[in-house]
């Protein structure tokens, strides 16, 4: 397996793709229920491919993460050959990242001391795809990158 199997959550909200998907499989409904209860290493294996894929359509479609703590922020810009990364650590106690106020205090004090910012980029480690995924497991989240691209032009 690529990625992770998706969560019971997970697939009962893509439920109907499954279906097209078992059904592409030449798998109907009742199939389905005798290879989970006769042959539930064939279903695991079924669960497994369609997770991957559906990651796979997922993390095609990512151009933007963020991940915050209350010092820290990372933000990225996924290309086709390239990540960029902004890297915001404050050194100051009192502001919180990860709250609105934290952020505006952010872009409004982006030149003032107390302040370290990196940027840079790199080609990816691996696949795209998986490099993004592993940022994902890390804790970031998939965004517009509205904030990415603000604070790229004010230290630009």
């Amino acid at each position: 397996m690529k990625y992770t199997l998706l969560t019971k959550e997970q697939f009962e909200n893509l439920h109907h793709e499954f279906a097209v998907f078992l059904a592409s499989q030449q798998i109907d409904a009742k199939e389905w229920k005798k290879i989970k209860a006769d042959k539930s290493a064939v279903a695991l294996e079924e669960m497994q491919l369609f997770s991957d894929m559906v990651w796979e359509d997922v993390l095609t479609k990512v151009h933007y993460l963020e991940h915050f703590s209350a010092q820290h922020l990372n933000l990225f810009k996924c290309e086709a050959d390239k990540i960029y990364r902004i890297y915001i650590k404050i050194n100051i106690s009192e502001i919180d990242l990860t709250t609105n106020q934290g952020l505006d205090w952010l872009i409004n004090h982006l030149k003032e001391e107390g302040l370290e910012i990196f940027s840079g980029s790199k080609v990816y480690e691996s696949e795209r795809n998986e490099d993004i995924f592993k940022l994902i497991e890390k804790g970031s989240i998939i965004t517009s990158g509205k904030l990415y691209d603000i604070i790229n032009q004010l230290i630009a």
